[in-house]
């Protein structure tokens, strides 16, 4: 989606651009307890964007890095977890569209896990908490968050590009293949 197309008129001979979208990944670790049911961490993001908002663990793929080495590296360095790349899930792909700061576009891969070593504990980034499956602070989130979330909660596999407003926060479109 983020792949821009040259149109030099009828038939679109001009080249293929590269997409400009910076890689991104989310991991979403989930668990069932016996007092409340199913979980999924998250947590309260300190530094950077999305400041003061709950997200989930994840960031940029490094150069030289597998969207899956990036989910692993991601989740140690924002909770002090260790996940395993075997234990990944691809969960889905997100799409994100910021038409009024395309330098922001995202392509986002989503994994989901249940197994990982370790107990969650604060970073410099992330607060981390557990969150009922059914309870999710959706208000507290990026408003994108209670379109595709669902889905991962779900165990759901989903692709979908959503397109922010002008104001780089409200959601303007979303469009699910």
């Amino acid at each position: 989606m983020n792949d821009a197309v040259g149109n030099s008129g009828p038939g679109g001979n001009a080249p293929v651009q590269p997409s400009r979208a910076v890689p991104v990944v989310l991991c979403f670790l989930m668990r069932d307890t016996p007092e409340h049911g199913a979980e999924v961490l998250m947590g309260l993001k300190q530094t950077g964007f999305g400041i003061g908002r709950i997200v989930t663990l994840g960031g940029h793929v490094e150069a030289g890095e597998t969207p899956a080495q990036a989910a692993v590296r991601e989740v140690f360095e924002e909770s002090g977890v260790t996940v395993n790349q075997g234990d990944l899930e691809l969960a889905g792909t997100i799409e994100f569209v910021f038409p009024a700061r395309p330098e922001w576009d995202m392509s986002t891969i989503v994994y989901r896990t249940r197994s990982w070593v370790g107990e969650p504990a604060t970073s410099p980034e992330i607060i981390p908490a557990w969150y009922r499956v059914g309870e999710v602070p959706y208000a507290q989130m990026w408003p994108d968050s209670a379109h595709w979330m669902p889905e991962v909660l779900a165990g759901r596999y989903f692709d979908v590009v959503v397109t922010l407003a002008q104001d780089n926060e409200s959601v303007a479109g979303v469009v699910f293949s």
